[in-house]
């Protein structure tokens, strides 16, 4: 492996819900070095989501660490940690999560302008990421007036509209057609290269895991040997 971007330690997350606990991680190692691509597999239940949640900094383990470029994540203030998940890390997730009432060319610029990056900046970005996903003739259509296949390629732009070097992706074809999933991992994969960033899917179709050149099993919490 190359440099290490993210190393995680003995990770572990339990949820409660009322009487019950629900073991999900339980004690999870995990390098990732930087532009990996790389293939979480697992059934549903297996804590694909989970890890991803964790890594992306959307959720906290109860036990574990995580070092993303020699920084512990745990010793993030809030104010941090929102900086991290915006600038650092992009998501893509299998329900897309576009703002219903924001246009494409609005939603791929919103995280933009969060980080307070200059309007004419976010724009151009933006321009430029719906056109390389080839929705150039759709920057004012609103979700509800595109397909499956073009709302996950809004996602797409969006997550990558700071330059993130970790690109996180929850079942990204999962919603979709095999041909149209088919052509979101071509897209994943071309920009992946173009901006050199680190790429992370999680994934129950064998097929979508074998474009990964690795590939991590997840059974029960745990990553199988």
């Amino acid at each position: 492996m190359s440099e290490p971007l993210l190393i995680a330690h003995g990770l572990t997350k339990t949820y409660v819900m009322g009487k019950r606990s629900l073991e999900v991680l339980r004690g999870v190692d995990l390098a990732i070095a930087r532009g990996d691509f790389l293939a979480l597999r697992g059934a549903s239940g297996a804590g694909k989501s989970t890890l991803l949640h964790l890594i992306g900094g959307l959720d906290t383990p109860n036990a574990g660490e995580i070092n993303f470029c020699g920084q512990k994540l745990s010793g993030f203030s809030e104010s941090q940690l929102t900086g991290f998940r915006n600038r650092s890390v992009g998501f893509v997730f299998q329900s897309y999560h576009l703002l219903p009432e924001l246009t494409a060319l609005e939603n791929v610029s919103l995280p933009a302008r969060i980080a307070r990056l200059p309007v004419a900046v976010a724009k151009r970005r933006a321009l430029e990421l719906l056109a390389r996903v080839g929705l150039q003739d759709r920057l004012d259509h609103k979700p509800s007036e595109l397909s499956g296949g073009e709302q996950q390629r809004v996602a797409i732009a969006r997550a990558l509209i700071n330059e993130p070097v970790l690109l996180l992706a929850d079942e990204p074809t999962g919603n979709l057609d095999s041909r149209t999933g088919g052509e979101i991992m071509e897209l994943l994969q071309s920009l992946r290269t173009e901006q050199q960033t680190t790429l992370v899917i999680a994934t129950h179709d064998s097929r979508v895991a074998g474009l990964a050149p690795r590939v991590i099993e997840l059974v029960d919490g745990l990553i199988a040997s």
